[in-house]
């Protein structure tokens, strides 16, 4: 199609990059302009956490698109820079420097950022997060130099870390509010899994546990004084309790926000202009027929192409299940679906829970499948996501009998 529109993408992460990929692929030949804060090409996550943590993988192997690509397909990439403010009467996106860019789409794909605490010393040095290639950098070469490692928080950031420390023999505690690591996601039977996963490792969990300060000796964090009174001493701390999605920007606009930037089944947001791709997008989603934001990888991945075609005019409705994955030391895990945590749920399990190699289902009150997790088991995805598409009850009895094919 020959145009001369202009469409703007605000986000330097992967959602970024897809959505001008998936703007090319589907014919489109005008303006692409790609504002990015972060000085590096638009690069994955999930390594951060995982392989290169892990010194398996350096950042130009989870670098989607090379510098070249944006020169041959024509798009303005433009790094180290902010959008500082949007008018969608206007079309405009401000930058720092209080020039304007004119579009007549524009896609939010500002990503989230890590939560910190609200305690004394929770900005001394030697405090962490971990949400961008700097952060991971900073890890690998802190496990090389310390000794301990407090962690506050036992979500996924949390225990891939957990197992990168220890696989680089640093002595980890783990300070968790909940009883169980992970109990909102998957439930106590499947967060004893992970629990028992860590133990065996050498973690030390220190659950229903309230974080009051970060010690603070020398000018560095030293370890964490808890409510009980009680101190874990540490040479660092890892805050790891999660991320805030980015929506200040769609928010000083006018865009509907609540817990993400709200958005209908093709990724529109309150203005039929603009398009949100990512963490922060809060879909109603089609199938799963209720409002669900999911900050994982997959998302990423894949609501660019919905959202490309939303923006050129077309019909269509982002319908994947949400999917994640996880790599902790021997284990392997990947998840498919969605529950919340007040969802009245049944856990099934097929095959061989204690040598963590099983398929976990969670089925609703009437034995609908709602999301499955398969634990060292693979290429069963798919047939995962054939059992929740079709809504069918299933005799759970039959599902946990591994000799029955899916």
């Amino acid at each position: 199609m020959t145009t001369d529109r202009h469409f703007v993408i605000v986000g330097g992460g992967l959602a970024a990059v897809k959505t001008a990929q998936a703007l090319r692929d589907n014919d489109f030949d005008g303006s692409v302009t790609l504002i990015g804060a972060e000085e590096h090409l638009p690069y994955e996550r999930p390594p951060l956490s995982k392989e290169h943590l892990a010194g398996k993988q350096t950042l130009s192997e989870f670098t989607p698109k090379p510098a070249q690509w944006f020169r041959d397909e024509n798009i303005d990439l433009r790094l180290g820079t902010e959008a500082t403010a949007l008018d969608p009467a206007a079309r405009t996106v401000t930058l720092p420097d209080g020039s304007t860019l004119s579009y007549d789409k524009l896609a939010l794909a500002t990503g989230s950022t890590p939560r910190t605490l609200p305690i004394p010393g929770a900005d001394a040095p030697g405090v962490y997060t971990l949400r961008t290639i700097e952060n991971s950098d900073a890890l690998v070469e802190l496990f090389a130099k310390i000794d301990r490692l407090a962690i506050v928080g036992a979500g996924w950031i949390g225990l891939e870390v957990a197992a990168a420390a220890r696989a680089a023999d640093v002595a980890v505690t783990i300070l968790e509010s909940a009883r169980l690591p992970l109990l909102g996601v998957l439930g106590s039977e499947m967060a004893q899994v992970f629990t028992d996963l860590h133990r065996e490792h050498d973690v030390d969990f220190r659950f229903e546990a309230r974080v009051a300060e970060i010690v603070v000796r020398e000018g560095r964090a030293a370890g964490v004084l808890l409510a009980d009174g009680s101190t874990v001493e540490a040479d660092a701390v890892l805050v790891a309790v999660g991320a805030a999605p980015n929506t200040q920007l769609a928010a000083d606009a006018g865009l509907a926000v609540d817990n993400g930037v709200l958005v209908a089944a093709n990724l529109a947001t309150s203005d039929p202009n603009i398009v949100a791709v990512g963490d922060i997008a809060a879909q109603r989603h089609p199938l799963l027929e209720r409002r669900i934001r999911v900050e994982h990888w997959a998302n990423a991945l894949n609501q660019p192409t919905t959202a490309a075609v939303t923006m050129l005019g077309g019909e269509t409705e982002y319908d994947r299940l949400p999917y994640f994955f996880t790599d902790q030391y021997d284990l392997g895990m990947e998840y498919t679906g969605y529950t919340a945590p007040d969802d009245d749920t049944t856990v099934v399990v097929r095959g061989d829970k204690a040598g963590r190699e099983f398929v976990a289902f969670w089925l609703d009150a009437d034995h609908r499948v709602l999301a499955g997790m398969n634990v060292n088991v693979w290429d069963l995805t798919d047939r995962i996501k054939e059992l929740i598409t079709a809504g069918d009850p299933v005799d759970p009895t039959r599902l946990a009998d591994s000799s029955i094919p899916l």
